[in-house]
């Protein structure tokens, strides 16, 4: 029996591992461990962030104490929250979860205390910032813009484009507004930081302001921060940089980013392969790649796993981790995608809210040792109940 074994990788580098005292058996890739920076993960298998439009204000209460807490004991490697927002005109909706105030950061303390004490599984937090997408009602409420009466503020974007139809137009950023966004980002990763996240990444994908940023459909600007591929990067480069700055050193930080607008004259793939590698050079350690959402045109062709060539395409020509996410919703699916080299963790979303215990699931049909079992949850194990 193979007692541990994986692959794990640090600084680009690949270390195989195998401590063998019987008959070898091989470890499903999707299990085996992974390391960025100081943390080590004991799988593949990432919860990824999911807005919930449930917050108070900006804090979290009853309901992502749930929510987090029951994958926390499911035993993903990692858990990332949902998309947590740098100020008020910066959140999505109303009810969007922030973390730009004392009030914010007490809530989402109760809610990581929580998880610690009872759970398993690492903690991530995704900073983000809604740009021309916020002031926006939940998706279950129709995601239509908020109405002056129903409490709209002025979004913020690159350029004073709409959205789509019906969006008002946001104003767009002056410098003084830049440096005030970038001290936003970096007061919340100061945040996080003091509640003890494992890992920060940064939005800038799904059409909110950092990925406006890159896009020329929703970037018009004429001075540094506009025309050029190198231009368009230039603000999102100097948000990761200075948030980079302030996260603690032994602690992995990435990005989400979305690798193209499917929309011709848009972001495009090459574009984001040029833009990680920038990133790594300022200490990025992971890419999360995701695609569109930035223009109501966009022509997606949803698929089972319609984001991992992406992500293959930026592991291969920049030579940095990856992450895949999308309609990725099985063991065997998720196990080739990493076994195959096109990933090296596996983001899951619905697949999760639809099975919180997923990972002890997936082992389970791939031969794999469960992953760790909260003490609470110990009885349950294969190994006690099942014959």
């Amino acid at each position: 029996m193979i007692r541990d074994a994986g692959l794990e990788t640090f600084a680009g580098t690949i270390h195989a591992r195998a401590y063998i005292t019987s008959t070898p058996l091989m470890t499903p890739a999707l299990f085996t461990p992974f390391r960025l920076r100081e943390l080590t993960l004991p799988n593949r298998i990432v919860v990824s962030p999911m807005c919930q439009y449930a917050s108070d204000d900006g804090n979290a209460n009853d309901w992502h104490l749930m929510h987090l807490g029951q994958f926390a004991m499911g035993a993903a490697g990692l858990v990332i929250t949902e998309a947590t927002h740098v100020s008020p005109e910066g959140r999505i909706s109303p009810r969007c979860l922030g973390l730009y105030d004392d009030a914010n950061e007490a809530s989402l303390r109760r809610v990581v205390e929580f998880c610690r004490r009872y759970g398993v599984a690492s903690l991530g937090i995704q900073l983000a910032h809604a740009g021309r997408k916020g002031s926006a009602h939940p998706p279950a409420a129709g995601g239509k813009p908020l109405a002056p009466g129903e409490g709209a503020w002025t979004t913020l974007a690159p350029s004073a484009l709409a959205f789509g139809p019906g969006w008002p137009l946001p104003q767009a950023l002056s410098e003084e507004g830049l440096a005030r966004v970038k001290q936003q980002f970096v007061n919340a990763a100061e945040r996080a930081a003091r509640l003890g996240f494992d890992l920060a990444e940064l939005h800038i994908g799904h059409g909110y302001l950092l990925h406006e940023f890159l896009s020329p459909i929703a970037n018009q600007r004429d001075d540094a921060y506009g025309g050029s591929s190198a231009n368009r990067m230039r603000f999102p480069l100097e948000v990761f940089e200075a948030v980079r700055a302030v996260w603690p050193q032994a602690r992995p930080c990435g990005v989400r980013v979305s690798a193209t607008d499917w929309v011709e004259g848009g972001w495009t793939p090459e574009e984001t392969v040029a833009f990680a590698r920038a990133l790594q050079a300022r200490g990025c350690d992971f890419l999360d790649v995701t695609t569109g959402q930035l223009d109501p045109r966009q022509k997606i062709p949803f698929a089972p796993g319609y984001n991992v060539p992406f992500a293959e395409q930026v592991k291969k020509a920049a030579g940095m981790p990856v992450m895949a996410v999308g309609m990725i919703s099985n063991a065997r699916q998720a196990n080739d995608i990493v076994e195959s080299g096109r990933a090296d963790l596996i983001a899951i979303a619905r697949a999760m809210m639809d099975d919180p215990r997923w990972a002890w699931h997936a082992a389970r049909e791939l031969g794999a040792e469960p992953p760790p079992y909260a003490p609470n949850y110990q009885r349950c194990h294969p190994s006690v109940w099942k014959p």
